[in-house]
């Protein structure tokens, strides 16, 4: 039978024909992060992270999107030495000193600015006909949220005031010629967007930019921030990771990630509530906790500040697969 298909395939105008039992194009290798939380969210798994494709990132203004991206841009680079970035700034909101914060060597980033959309897709769609399949880059957009059409910067020039009706459809061409190129060649694409509030009695969060970003894109987040306070004031800001699209975590999925100004960004924020969401960390008394099946019990304060206890934790295999089970598809 294979020969017999492959008969047609050798045959075929179309590029990338093969077996499917013998592609590899489905069989990327994963990437993962620092982040635990962050891995559940990209993957359903404590231990994951994320694949090619395009997945988009939104939320209102400093919700930390900018950071999730260059999170995954770091691991990706460090992952794979031969590896590179195209930066697309439309924002000027991540300095040099950002990216080098976070210890990405930005030796091995361009940036490009971007004015409009369709200087954007003209840009991307040539350098993406140059990458050949196997070349590792990694794309990170920042941002589509507030990028204007080409007509509404035309329009602004010749001081007209008629609405642009086209930026949606240039958004949508953008995402329709990008998405096979991107994934075909298994390159990761990060693009931070914006949200507006649906109009209504019950409005909902609605990602920005139109039917395109969504149907391109592998996975959609929507990032949610509430404020941790104690009696000695702000201490912090709880994010919640809400997963409005996934191919690898099931949706509305709601995944927790806390930055305290004291302690930063720790590899293990959320695990624990994660743990207490799917069931594996139980509270059988007030302030006291345990887990599932044993009578030890464990203040929360102390087991999140043991790095120890919190490592021996992502590593239990029980624990691993109750996180699946709870968010993976």
């Amino acid at each position: 039978m294979n020969d017999f298909l492959k008969r047609f395939g050798t045959s075929s105008i179309l590029g990338g024909s093969s077996i499917l039992e013998e592609s590899s194009i489905f069989d990327v290798e994963m990437v993962p992060t620092p982040y635990h939380a962050i891995n559940v969210a990209l993957s359903g798994e404590l231990n994951g992270g994320f694949r090619s494709g395009i997945l988009t990132i939104a939320g209102p203004s400093r919700h930390f999107k900018t950071f999730y991206g260059l999170v995954m841009v770091k691991a990706y680079l460090e992952k794979y030495e031969d590896s590179y970035c195209f930066f697309y700034d439309s924002e000027w909101g991540a300095s040099n000193s950002y990216w080098e914060s976070l210890g990405i060597d930005t030796s091995r980033v361009l940036r490009l600015e971007i004015t409009n959309i369709e200087e954007f897709k003209f840009d991307l769609v040539e350098k993406l006909e140059k990458i050949k399949k196997g070349e590792r880059f990694i794309i990170f957009v920042d941002s589509i949220g507030n990028l204007a059409s080409k007509k509404e910067v035309d329009d602004a020039k010749d001081q007209k005031s008629v609405a642009d009706m086209t930026r949606a459809k240039a958004l949508k061409s953008l995402f329709r010629i990008i998405t096979p190129m991107v994934n075909s060649k298994s390159i990761p694409m990060i693009v931070i967007n914006h949200v507006y509030m649906e109009q209504g009695m019950f409005p909902r969060t609605i990602v920005s930019g139109g039917a395109g970003v969504y149907y391109s894109a592998n996975d959609i987040w929507i990032i949610g921030k509430s404020q941790i306070k104690s009696s000695d004031g702000l201490e912090g800001f709880n994010f919640n990771i809400n997963i409005e699209k996934s191919r690898s975590v099931k949706e509305k999925s709601v995944i927790p990630f806390q930055v305290g100004f004291d302690e930063g960004m720790n590899p293990f924020s959320g695990v624990f509530d994660i743990g207490l969401k799917c069931g594996f960390i139980e509270s059988p008394s007030k302030g006291w906790y345990s887990f599932k099946g044993s009578d030890e019990k464990f203040r929360r304060k102390t087991a999140e500040e043991d790095e120890d206890f919190m490592r021996k934790l992502v590593q239990n295999e029980e624990f691993n697969e109750m996180v699946k089970k709870e968010f993976k598809l």
